[in-house]
């Protein structure tokens, strides 16, 4: 057993709680699974098909780990690459191509053939508008030095509108689509050999539909394209980012259960939406099922189960959340000037946030912390305070998009 498959057994033990097994701290590494299947464990992963024709890459990872899938992939064939198909178009999966395709065009070897579903250049030509945008929250997401994000993207030569079979030598991948991380999401399923390749629909982490930052994400789809899978009885499931997972029965577990906790959400959030309910009372009263949260696959270190009920109401609901001071509201620095006031100042802000901090009130006390500054944006104390305060909150998060929110906040 290599280190893939070993770290893949001791993460479904539960062995690895204070290490974050999926997105944003892979081990980086290559192993052979099964004769001319190969796995590339990165950020994100690649699975790696020998046939007749070529070889076949289920995502390319990305430009972090493109040398480096590269060399591995090398080390364990000189194959060409005959396909690759693009599971979505998030970066961390499509810029691993370039040092093969490089070296194909030095040996006069025809380019790769790339597919993904149509919407993928839309989604690249949508990354190229806003730009500095993404680079901002990536920034403030990964806790990036610079803000950086690319503007030219390796575009596929086919795309597709719905499921699609492709046969590369005597190996059939079936290609289906189903909305859920993103609109443009594809995963794949290997007959031959009962394999599910996941793309980000698993991602051994609760799955990543509420982050804040991010474009919409549909659970509801998200949750069917799970069952979907579910209904297939893979024995290996190789997943977007994480380890595989081996067997019937626990690929068939990991699936049930990741729908089971998308499809509460969606069913209670709905259901108080249907009766007239604000945002603002739903996100207090959806419950998530804790025993689902403790699996070492729906942990929530990555994403925060919380933020689907928001993404939910953004589907269904628009923006509004009930409140009608917040349809055309004053602006934040005029709301906090009048708090302030009302209270005796920014100073009786910052103090008031300080008490709440410590006593374990840290959703109020970011509240008042941010008026205090808002009011008095040059006072020291106050800054202090809620740096203070966003740092406590930081670490008393588990999910990385909450963090590093809350630490960029802290540096601000």
């Amino acid at each position: 057993m290599g280190e893939i498959l070993e770290l893949a057994e001791r993460a479904w033990q539960g062995e690895l709680r204070e290490t974050q097994v999926a997105p944003g701290n892979a081990v980086v590494g290559f192993e052979e699974l099964a004769p001319g299947l190969g796995f590339m464990s990165a950020f994100s992963n690649v699975a790696a098909f020998a046939t007749d024709e070529g070889l076949v890459f289920l995502d390319t990872s990305s430009f972090f780990h493109a040398k480096r899938l590269h060399e591995e992939i090398r080390a364990w064939s000189d194959a060409p690459i005959h396909t690759a198909v693009y599971t979505h178009g998030h970066v961390d999966h499509v810029f691993g191509l370039g040092p093969f395709e490089e070296e194909a065009r030095q040996k006069g070897q025809p380019r790769t053939r790339v597919l993904a579903h149509e919407a993928c250049p839309e989604r690249f030509e949508r990354y190229v508008l806003t730009n500095g945008y993404n680079a901002v929250i990536n920034q403030r997401q990964f806790g990036f030095p610079e803000p950086v994000f690319p503007k030219k993207y390796r575009q596929p030569d086919e795309t597709i509108g719905g499921d699609h079979t492709i046969v590369v030598g005597s190996t059939t991948f079936e290609l289906r689509h189903d909305k859920g991380e993103t609109d443009d999401h594809l995963w794949i399923w290997i007959p031959s050999e009962r394999t599910i390749y996941t793309g980000d629909l698993f991602i051994w982490a609760s799955p990543n539909c509420g982050n804040p930052q991010k474009a919409q994400r549909f659970p509801r789809e998200w949750a069917v394209a799970l069952r979907k899978m579910q209904a297939l009885g893979a024995e290996t499931l190789l997943p977007g980012h994480g380890p595989p997972i081996l067997g019937r029965n626990r690929v068939n577990q990991a699936l049930d259960e990741s729908a089971s906790l998308l499809e509460t959400i969606v069913e209670q959030t709905l259901a108080m939406m249907n009766e007239g309910a604000r945002l603002d009372d739903i996100l207090h009263s959806v419950e998530i099922p804790q025993a689902l949260l403790e699996r070492p696959y729906l942990r929530p270190s990555y994403d925060d189960p919380r933020f689907i009920v928001r993404n939910l109401w953004r589907l269904y609901g628009g923006w509004y959340d009930g409140n009608p001071a917040h349809l055309n509201p004053a602006r934040d620095a005029d709301l906090a000037q009048e708090i302030a006031s009302l209270v005796g100042g920014a100073e009786a802000l910052a103090k008031r946030a300080e008490a709440l901090a410590a006593d374990d009130r840290l959703d109020l006390a970011c509240h008042l912390a941010e008026w205090a500054v808002q009011a008095a944006p040059e006072d020291k104390n106050a800054q202090g305070i809620r740096a203070t305060i966003f740092k406590t909150r930081a670490k008393a998060e588990t999910s990385l998009m909450a963090k590093g929110i809350y630490r960029a906040a802290a540096r601000d």
